[in-house]
């Protein structure tokens, strides 16, 4: 779609479809905040009933306000964002991690099914179960799996964005995964204090992960619609997919939210 030139910097070639993605961002933006429930709370809320059930049951609740996101959901887009955070920190470095790391994500991700099929197994009155789901392990279980979200997510943007980017592992050193994992754990644990100095930020941060999370996805698919991978040396330069990447983002919440209200009828959780 647009091919950059060296007689004609990107910047300045993209500056009409900034403008007019930044405009459909916009007004995907309006019309979302006129749909959805009024209020700060409102608002966040409604990022996640666009992608959870959010039972209070299976929720941290603190002050009569309950986390946009169910624990587990919770956990995972805390991951996400964890695992994302922490490897920003390592530069642009694109290459999957090692043997080893990936099997613990795999065994994570299956007990993340597991613990998530025998929790719903429990709606039903007569099915005892393998063992009692708590919020403790669906926490857990959703945030390794989102450590396995954001060690994909961040592999990929970096092999697709830039032009100089690391065929390097972040995880290459032994001890940089387990420390990871240490984090998680750390952060698992101060959820559990159920201290408001803990719970308010991860409601908000977990909240608003949804839509980063989702953005990084299709900023990485914009990249390739344009046709632009591994083309960018400065941030400047992915103004235009990362626009693209947020319009579409906020659009899937937006008819997701829409589908959602239209057969419920109520912005509350789905009670089973």
């Amino acid at each position: 779609m647009i091919s950059p030139t060296p007689a004609e910097p990107v910047a300045r070639k993209d500056r009409p479809w900034i403008i007019l993605a930044g405009l459909a961002f916009l007004a995907v933006l309006i019309v979302w905040l006129w749909f959805t429930p009024a209020g700060f709370w409102g608002k966040l809320r409604a990022l996640g009933y666009a992608v959870c059930h959010q039972i209070e049951a299976r929720s941290y609740c603190i002050h009569g306000i309950c986390s946009p996101l169910c624990a587990r959901c919770t956990g995972m887009y805390l991951g996400a964002i964890l695992s994302l955070g922490y490897q920003a920190f390592h530069g642009r470095k694109a290459k999957f991690p090692p043997v080893w790391v990936i099997v613990v994500l795999v065994l994570l991700f299956g007990w993340f099914g597991v613990d998530g099929i025998n929790s719903f197994m429990h709606f039903f009155p007569n099915f005892s179960g393998i063992y009692e789901p708590t919020n403790l392990l669906r926490l857990i279980t959703g945030m390794g799996v989102g450590l396995g979200i954001g060690t994909v997510l961040y592999v990929l943007f970096n092999g697709t964005a830039w032009s100089n980017w690391v065929d390097e592992s972040v995880y290459r050193k032994w001890y940089a995964f387990p420390l990871l994992l240490a984090l998680s754990a750390l952060l698992v644990v101060l959820i559990q204090t159920n201290h408001p100095l803990v719970l308010y930020p991860v409601m908000v941060i977990s909240g608003l992960g949804v839509f980063l999370v989702l953005s990084s996805v299709y900023t990485v698919v914009a990249l390739m619609i344009l046709k632009r991978e591994n083309t960018q040396l400065h941030w400047r330069e992915l103004l235009l997919p990362i626009l693209m990447g947020m319009t579409v983002a906020l659009l899937q919440v937006l008819l997701t939210s829409w589908l959602r209200l239209a057969l419920t009828g109520t912005w509350e959780p789905i009670n089973l």
